[in-house]
Protein backbone atom coordinates (compact mmCIF):
# COMPACT_ATOMS: atom_id res chain seq x y z
CA UNK A 1 0.00 0.00 0.00
CA UNK A 2 1.70 3.39 -0.60
CA UNK A 3 0.95 6.16 1.53
CA UNK A 4 1.36 9.29 0.41
CA UNK A 5 3.33 12.28 2.14
CA UNK A 6 1.06 15.15 3.46
CA UNK A 7 2.08 18.56 4.31
CA UNK A 8 1.09 17.12 7.68
CA UNK A 9 4.11 14.44 7.79
CA UNK A 10 6.63 17.15 6.10
CA UNK A 11 4.93 19.43 8.84
CA UNK A 12 6.21 16.41 11.60
CA UNK A 13 9.58 15.68 10.33
CA UNK A 14 10.24 19.97 9.78
CA UNK A 15 9.07 19.51 13.47
CA UNK A 16 11.27 17.27 14.17
CA UNK A 17 14.27 18.18 12.91
CA UNK A 18 13.80 22.00 14.77
CA UNK A 19 13.43 19.88 18.22
CA UNK A 20 16.64 18.30 17.75
CA UNK A 21 18.33 22.16 16.64
CA UNK A 22 16.30 23.21 20.38
CA UNK A 23 18.08 19.78 22.34
CA UNK A 24 21.46 20.44 20.79
CA UNK A 25 20.85 24.31 21.52
CA UNK A 26 20.39 23.16 25.08
CA UNK A 27 23.14 20.77 26.20
CA UNK A 28 25.84 23.00 24.34
CA UNK A 29 24.53 26.28 26.80
CA UNK A 30 24.07 28.31 23.25
CA UNK A 31 22.44 31.59 24.23
CA UNK A 32 19.11 32.29 22.66
CA UNK A 33 20.41 34.89 20.81
CA UNK A 34 23.03 32.65 19.21
CA UNK A 35 20.26 29.71 18.85
CA UNK A 36 18.38 32.41 16.12
CA UNK A 37 21.36 32.37 14.25
CA UNK A 38 22.17 28.51 14.20
CA UNK A 39 22.28 27.34 10.35
CA UNK A 40 19.15 25.38 9.31
CA UNK A 41 19.22 22.35 7.06
CA UNK A 42 15.98 22.32 5.13
CA UNK A 43 14.58 18.85 3.78
CA UNK A 44 11.97 19.27 0.37
CA UNK A 45 10.68 15.83 -0.96
CA UNK A 46 10.98 15.51 -4.48
CA UNK A 47 8.33 12.75 -4.10
CA UNK A 48 5.07 13.19 -2.76
CA UNK A 49 4.80 10.32 -1.28
CA UNK A 50 7.40 7.08 -0.34
CA UNK A 51 6.85 4.72 -3.80
CA UNK A 52 6.45 1.74 -3.07
CA UNK A 53 8.09 -0.85 -5.56
CA UNK A 54 5.29 -2.62 -7.39
CA UNK A 55 6.98 -6.03 -8.10
CA UNK A 56 9.38 -8.07 -5.17
CA UNK A 57 12.47 -5.77 -5.18
CA UNK A 58 15.79 -7.41 -3.16
CA UNK A 59 18.83 -5.91 -3.31
CA UNK A 60 22.62 -5.80 -2.27
CA UNK A 61 24.28 -2.26 -1.89
CA UNK A 62 28.11 -2.70 -1.21
CA UNK A 63 30.47 0.46 -0.59
CA UNK A 64 33.88 1.06 0.63
CA UNK A 65 34.47 4.35 1.57
CA UNK A 66 37.98 5.66 1.20
CA UNK A 67 39.82 4.10 4.56
CA UNK A 68 36.90 1.36 5.49
CA UNK A 69 36.33 -2.15 4.67
CA UNK A 70 33.66 -2.89 2.37
CA UNK A 71 30.37 -2.94 3.92
CA UNK A 72 27.38 -4.50 3.01
CA UNK A 73 23.56 -3.90 3.35
CA UNK A 74 21.24 -6.70 2.42
CA UNK A 75 17.63 -5.11 1.91
CA UNK A 76 15.30 -8.76 1.49
CA UNK A 77 12.65 -6.01 1.17
CA UNK A 78 13.39 -3.28 -0.26
CA UNK A 79 10.07 -2.08 -0.30
CA UNK A 80 9.74 2.34 -0.61
CA UNK A 81 11.69 5.33 -2.26
CA UNK A 82 11.85 7.85 -1.13
CA UNK A 83 13.50 10.93 -2.52
CA UNK A 84 14.43 14.69 -0.96
CA UNK A 85 16.83 17.21 -1.73
CA UNK A 86 17.99 18.92 1.37
CA UNK A 87 19.76 22.05 1.41
CA UNK A 88 22.45 22.86 3.70
CA UNK A 89 23.24 26.59 4.99
CA UNK A 90 26.88 27.51 5.26
CA UNK A 91 28.40 25.72 8.59
CA UNK A 92 24.91 23.69 9.37
CA UNK A 93 25.43 20.23 11.08
CA UNK A 94 23.33 17.03 11.07
CA UNK A 95 23.55 15.48 14.46
CA UNK A 96 24.69 11.99 15.09
CA UNK A 97 22.36 9.01 13.59
CA UNK A 98 21.74 6.47 11.35
CA UNK A 99 18.95 5.48 8.59
CA UNK A 100 16.50 2.64 8.20
CA UNK A 101 18.11 1.59 4.74
CA UNK A 102 20.72 2.71 2.66
CA UNK A 103 21.12 6.25 1.17
CA UNK A 104 22.63 7.66 -2.13
CA UNK A 105 23.62 11.06 -1.57
CA UNK A 106 24.58 12.86 -4.41
CA UNK A 107 26.20 16.27 -3.94
CA UNK A 108 24.16 18.82 -6.72
CA UNK A 109 25.08 22.04 -5.48
CA UNK A 110 27.77 24.29 -3.24
CA UNK A 111 31.16 25.46 -3.11
CA UNK A 112 33.51 25.98 -6.06
CA UNK A 113 35.62 23.64 -8.12
CA UNK A 114 37.98 21.61 -6.04
CA UNK A 115 36.30 22.75 -2.62
CA UNK A 116 34.14 20.66 -0.05
CA UNK A 117 30.95 21.49 -0.21
CA UNK A 118 29.59 18.35 2.12
CA UNK A 119 31.49 16.46 4.64
CA UNK A 120 30.58 12.66 5.90
CA UNK A 121 32.02 11.70 9.82
CA UNK A 122 31.37 8.15 10.53
CA UNK A 123 31.72 7.68 14.77
CA UNK A 124 34.13 4.97 14.62
CA UNK A 125 36.63 6.55 13.02
CA UNK A 126 35.76 10.29 13.91
CA UNK A 127 37.76 10.46 9.28
CA UNK A 128 36.38 14.11 7.84
CA UNK A 129 35.59 12.59 4.20
CA UNK A 130 34.75 15.64 1.80
CA UNK A 131 32.44 16.06 -1.45
CA UNK A 132 32.25 17.91 -4.27
CA UNK A 133 29.38 18.96 -6.14
CA UNK A 134 29.13 16.93 -8.43
CA UNK A 135 30.20 13.52 -6.54
CA UNK A 136 28.11 11.02 -4.74
CA UNK A 137 28.23 8.75 -2.46
CA UNK A 138 26.59 5.95 -1.02
CA UNK A 139 25.68 5.43 3.43
CA UNK A 140 24.67 2.63 3.95
CA UNK A 141 22.93 3.69 7.25
CA UNK A 142 23.65 1.12 9.97
CA UNK A 143 26.87 3.14 10.73
CA UNK A 144 26.60 6.33 13.41
CA UNK A 145 27.64 9.30 11.67
CA UNK A 146 27.18 13.11 11.03
CA UNK A 147 27.90 15.04 8.40
CA UNK A 148 28.27 19.10 7.63
CA UNK A 149 28.77 21.90 5.26
CA UNK A 150 32.35 23.18 5.58
CA UNK A 151 31.61 26.34 2.83
CA UNK A 152 30.31 29.52 2.66
CA UNK A 153 27.80 28.85 0.58
CA UNK A 154 24.65 26.22 0.85
CA UNK A 155 24.96 22.76 -0.48
CA UNK A 156 22.13 20.91 -1.97
CA UNK A 157 22.32 17.32 -1.68
CA UNK A 158 19.97 14.99 -3.29
CA UNK A 159 19.20 11.43 -0.78
CA UNK A 160 17.71 8.72 -2.37
CA UNK A 161 16.66 6.54 0.72
CA UNK A 162 16.37 2.84 0.27
CA UNK A 163 13.96 0.34 2.06
CA UNK A 164 12.52 3.67 3.47
CA UNK A 165 9.45 2.38 6.25
CA UNK A 166 5.67 3.47 5.46
CA UNK A 167 4.84 6.73 6.44
CA UNK A 168 2.44 5.22 8.74
CA UNK A 169 4.63 3.23 10.66
CA UNK A 170 5.20 3.03 14.00
CA UNK A 171 8.44 4.71 13.29
CA UNK A 172 8.26 6.32 10.11
CA UNK A 173 12.10 8.32 10.00
CA UNK A 174 13.97 8.16 7.53
CA UNK A 175 16.57 9.76 9.72
CA UNK A 176 16.91 8.22 13.65
CA UNK A 177 19.27 10.14 15.62
CA UNK A 178 21.27 9.01 18.65
CA UNK A 179 20.43 9.96 22.22
CA UNK A 180 21.77 13.67 23.07
CA UNK A 181 23.92 12.01 25.35
CA UNK A 182 25.81 9.62 23.13
CA UNK A 183 25.68 12.36 20.13
CA UNK A 184 27.72 14.74 22.85
CA UNK A 185 29.97 11.96 23.57
CA UNK A 186 30.60 11.53 20.00
CA UNK A 187 30.58 15.26 19.71
CA UNK A 188 33.97 15.09 22.04
CA UNK A 189 35.46 12.34 20.93
CA UNK A 190 35.53 13.23 17.14
CA UNK A 191 36.23 17.33 18.07
CA UNK A 192 32.81 18.30 16.47
CA UNK A 193 32.21 21.94 17.91
CA UNK A 194 28.15 22.52 17.40
CA UNK A 195 27.19 25.89 16.42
Amino acid sequence: MTTAWTRKTWAAIAAGLMVLAAVATLALGTEPSQADTTPSITPEPLTDHRHEFTDDVRAQVRAKPDGRPMGVANLRDASNLAVVEITIEPGAQFPWHTHPGPVLVAVKDGAGEGDAAFVFVFADDCEPRPYEVGQAFVDLGKDVHMAYNPSDQDTVVIAIFLAAPDADAEDPRLTVPVPADEGADLDDKCGIERL
